[in-house]
């Protein structure tokens, strides 16, 4: 015997299932033994498991839902942290054109044409990495570096 809520739950779970597009067997079953009014007691048995397996169902639905939601969470947040840190390597890189004298630090404008500092730069990456202006190089920056945070 189903008590009120019980019977308030099948009611209004026979009116969702009603309002669905398509239902599987086991719903189309629920939906016709719920509306049947004079059920024998096998139909009641048949109903209870029907009831059951609907609130596994909505259970499972629930928590596939849950995991999902988890998994974008931290799918978000692997990709915000990723971003954060790409992010903060660009302010870096900017800083050391700043340092360099090559960017306004209060505009944040190059300092001369913009086509002759990308020219500038462009022959800079293809200085190969033995070449010994690189060490020069790596010295002042180093010493800039070292003067700028010490």
């Amino acid at each position: 015997m189903q008590n009120q809520s019980e019977k308030d739950w099948l009611a209004a779970r026979v009116t969702y299932l009603q309002g669905l597009k398509s239902r599987n067997d086991q719903q189309e079953l629920l939906v016709i033994l719920a509306e049947k009014s004079d059920r024998t007691t096998q139909e009641e048995r048949k109903l209870a498991a029907l009831v059951r397996a609907e609130k596994a169902s909505i259970r499972a639905t629930k928590a596939r839902q849950e995991a999902a939601s988890l998994i974008n969470a931290e799918r978000k947040a692997t990709a915000d942290a990723e971003r954060k840190a790409r992010d903060h390597e660009m302010y870096q890189a900017a800083g050391l054109l700043s340092l360099a004298g090559l960017v306004d630090k209060k505009t944040g404008k190059p300092t001369m044409d913009r086509g002759q500092l990308l020219g500038a730069l462009l022959g800079l990456a293809k200085v190969p990495q033995d070449d010994a202006r690189r060490t020069d190089w790596k010295r002042a920056g180093d010493a800039l570096l070292t003067e700028v945070q010490g």
